[in-house]
C-alpha cells in the first residue's frame, strides 16, 4: 500500500507545486481578458463552447474569456471528422473566430487553448507546442488515443511547467457531484450507464464510453485496483472495478446517461448529463487559476480503467490489475527516452 500511495501521490505533489509556482498572481489572472483558441473543429463541442463563450452578455463566471481563433484540422481516416470540419469551421467563423492554418499561428493570438480534436491519437503531438508556449490547455475527451500517450502528456506538461486539465462534461453532472460531496455518505457501490459507440482506432471505451466511466469515477473517486470486462445477455459492455476497502463500481453500456449509487446513508441517482456550460465554467476557472479541478491521478486512473477493460476482454474476462496496466504504460513512456 505505501508503494501505491507514493506512485499516485508523488506525481500529484509535483504537479501542484508546478502549478502554484508557475501561475501568475490570482488577482492579475482574474482581471485579465483571456483570448482562447481552439485546436480541432471536428466535434460539436467546439461550436457549443464557442456559443457559450462568445455571447454579448456572458454570466460573471464566464466573462472575460472569448474564443478568438481556431485551427480546424481533423483526422483524415475518421469519416465523421472529415465531414464535420467544413460545417463547424463556418459556424465558429460566424461567431467572430479567426481561422488559422497552423497551431503555431494560433498560439500567437491566444492566451489559453481548448484542444478539441475528436481523435485522441494526435493529442500528444498537438499539445506539445501549446505546452512549450506555456499556454494552459483543456484537452477534451479522450485525453489521448492510449494510456501511454496520456501518461506522456502529463509528464511533458510537468517539464514544461504548463497546467493541463481533461474531463468529460459528465464529470459535472449535478447528481454525481452531490454524491461525491457526501450526500449519501461513503459510497459502497455505484453503477453508471452511457452509450459506448466504438471507434476502431481507439481502445473501446475511450471514444464514447468515457462519459459513463467519468461519471463512475466522479462518484467513486480513485482507488480502483482490478477490472473485469464481460458482456450482458444482449451483448452490451459491462466493466466491473474493485476499489480498495471492498467498494465496487460498474460501468454498463446502454442508452442515455444514468446510474445509481449506494452509500452509508442510502441510495441516490447519479450519472446525469447537465449540458456543456458547467464544463466550460470549470475550464475558464482553470485557465484563470492554473489549478485543474480533476487531478492527474484521477484522470490517469480513468484511462487505466478503460485500458484495463480492453486487457480483460483479451483475457476472456479475467480480472486485470490496474497497477500493472499503469506501470506498463509508464515503462513504455520511459523507454521512449
Amino acid at each position: 500500500m505505501p508503494n501505491r500511495i507514493a506512485e499516485f501521490c508523488l506525481p500529484q505533489l509535483a504537479a501542484l507545486t508546478m502549478f502554484l509556482c508557475s501561475a501568475p498572481p490570482l488577482a492579475a489572472q482574474q482581471s485579465k481578458t483571456l483570448r482562447a483558441g481552439i485546436i480541432g473543429l471536428d466535434t460539436s463541442h467546439a461550436t457549443a463552447f464557442t456559443d457559450i463563450l462568445n455571447t454579448d452578455n456572458p454570466p460573471p463566471e464566464l466573462a472575460g474569456c472569448r474564443i478568438v481563433a481556431a485551427y480546424p484540422k481533423g483526422s483524415p481516416d475518421i469519416e465523421s471528422s472529415v465531414k464535420r470540419v467544413p460545417e463547424y469551421t463556418e459556424a465558429v467563423r460566424k461567431k467572430g473566430v479567426e481561422i488559422v492554418d497552423s497551431i503555431e499561428e494560433l498560439l500567437k493570438r491566444v492566451d489559453v487553448v481548448f484542444l478539441e480534436t475528436n481523435d485522441g491519437r494526435p493529442h500528444l503531438e498537438q499539445v506539445r507546442p501549446v505546452l512549450n508556449a506555456g499556454k494552459p490547455v483543456f484537452i477534451d475527451k479522450p485525453i489521448a488515443g492510449s494510456l501511454e500517450d496520456a501518461v506522456a502528456i502529463f509528464e511533458e506538461a510537468r517539464r514544461a511547467r504548463t497546467p493541463v486539465f481533461s474531463a468529460s462534461s459528465l464529470r459535472f453532472g449535478k447528481n454525481s457531484l452531490a454524491v461525491r460531496e457526501g450526500s449519501i455518505g461513503k459510497v459502497r457501490h455505484c453503477e453508471t450507464t452511457s452509450p459506448a459507440n466504438l471507434e476502431k482506432s481507439h481502445p473501446d471505451l475511450f471514444w464514447y464510453g468515457i462519459h459513463g466511466v467519468e461519471s463512475l469515477f466522479t462518484v467513486m473517486g480513485t482507488g480502483c485496483e482490478t477490472v473485469e470486462r464481460t458482456t450482458s445477455a444482449d451483448g452490451k459492455i459491462v466493466v466491473q472495478g474493485q476499489w480498495s476497502g471492498g467498494r465496487t463500481g460498474v460501468f454498463r453500456e446502454g442508452s442515455g446517461y444514468s446510474g445509481t449509487a449506494k452509500g452509508e446513508k442510502g441510495e441516490a441517482s447519479v450519472g446525469s448529463y447537465d449540458g456543456y456550460k458547467p464544463l466550460v465554467e470549470a475550464a475558464v476557472a482553470f485557465f484563470r487559476t492554473g489549478k485543474p479541478p480533476v487531478s492527474e491521478e484521477e484522470t490517469l486512473e480513468i484511462y487505466t480503467f478503460m485500458e484495463a477493460a480492453d486487457a480483460s476482454k483479451r483475457a476472456n474476462g479475467a480480472p486485470v490489475s490496474m497497477k500493472d496496466v499503469l506501470e506498463k504504460a509508464r515503462a513504455a513512456v520511459r523507454a521512449r527516452g
